[in-house]
Parts: C-alpha cells; structure tokens; sequence
C-alpha cells in the first residue's frame, strides 16, 4: 500500500516500546512531512548516540568515552554507591539534588522466570567495587516490585557484614490521600513511619 521504504520506516518504528501500528504509521508519515533538514538530523542523532555512547567502565552507567560524567566527578563521594536497575534510574534519582555518592547499574532485574540470573547482572562487579575498599555504604534503590526487592535481597545477602546496606524508603507520596493508597502502599509507609 506504501512504499517499501515507507513501510520498512513503519516497521522499525514499530520495535520501539510502547509504539503499535498505528502510532507508527503516524510517526512514519510526521517524519516524511517533516523538512530534509529536521528528518536527517534525527537520523543523525541515532546513528550518533549508537556509535559514541556506551557503558561506563566503573558504574554502567551510560558514557561517552570510558567513565560516566557522574564516576568522572571528583566532587562526588566515593564512599556511597546507589544501585538502581537501569541507566535512566539515575535521572530521577540526580534531579532530586539529594544523592551525591556514585552509582552502580546492574543492567536489569533477578527474573528466573525470565532467564535473569545473577549471572547476568552486574552484581559481581558490585562486589568487586566494595572489595577494593573506600565503600562504607550501599543504598539499594532498585525497583519496590517482586524482581526489584529480589534484587535487593540477593545483593544484601552477597554484602552483608562488608558495608552498610541501605534501602530506599517506600510508602505513600507526598501529597497522596490516604483513601486511594492500596494496602501495600500503605503498610509500607506504617512499617517505615519515623517519629516528628
């Protein structure tokens, strides 16, 4: 019905997360209304993210170049390392302005289900960080879900008696009524409550 180059532009568009047919179709035809200039400079920045951007040596964080900007920074502590599943769990964390330690990506979750092992993760470089020294504490900020807590807790077990383990709070958000918090919610933040 379309060009095959059309159609081959709907297709790849379509392997994107959260993208059906549809949605892909109406990028597709946005990016050939779109100007030359626009169009090839999108392409550009694909190809450009591709061949530059890897993982850090130390974190696997995302980097140009052999360290992260965030392992590069002499103004971060070195004592704090923040582990989170994946890159774009460092985003949040940075904008709150609060964290100023390192982090360490593991790059995903523990899924037997799923074929994830602690094999696959990068939990032994974990380990490896917290035996050259310097380390006095871990703040597991993976995901509060069934993998994520697995996560944590298979973490926790390999460290514990090395550093100080530390775990992100979790209960109801700030500006939250009670009546809409499901019963884990708010266990969770009864469970953690702390006194004013």
């Amino acid at each position: 019905m379309h060009p095959a180059p059309v159609d081959r532009l709907i297709v790849e568009l379509g392997k994107l997360p959260g993208i059906g047919r549809r949605t892909a179709q109406r990028l597709a035809f946005h990016i050939l209304r779109s100007d030359d200039e626009d169009a090839f400079a999108l392409a550009a920045a694909i190809r450009e993210v591709k061949e530059q951007v890897g993982l850090c040596e130390t974190c696997f964080n995302l980097a140009e170049g052999p360290q992260c900007v965030i392992c590069a920074d002499p103004r971060r502590s070195q004592e704090v390392i923040c582990v989170v599943e994946e890159p774009q769990d460092v985003i949040p964390i940075e904008r709150t302005g609060e964290f100023r330690g390192l982090y360490h990506v593991l790059g995903g979750a523990l899924s037997p289900i799923d074929g994830i092992d602690p094999d696959d993760l990068k939990i032994e470089e974990l380990v490896a960080r917290v035996g050259r020294g310097g380390v006095s504490e871990i703040v597991l900020a993976t995901n509060p879900t069934t993998t994520g807590e697995a996560t944590a807790h298979h973490i926790a077990d390999r460290l514990r008696g090395q550093v100080t383990l530390t775990r992100l709070a979790s209960g109801l958000p700030v500006g939250a009524d009670l009546e809409h918090a499901d019963e884990v919610t708010l266990g969770r933040a009864l469970a953690g409550r702390r006194s004013v």
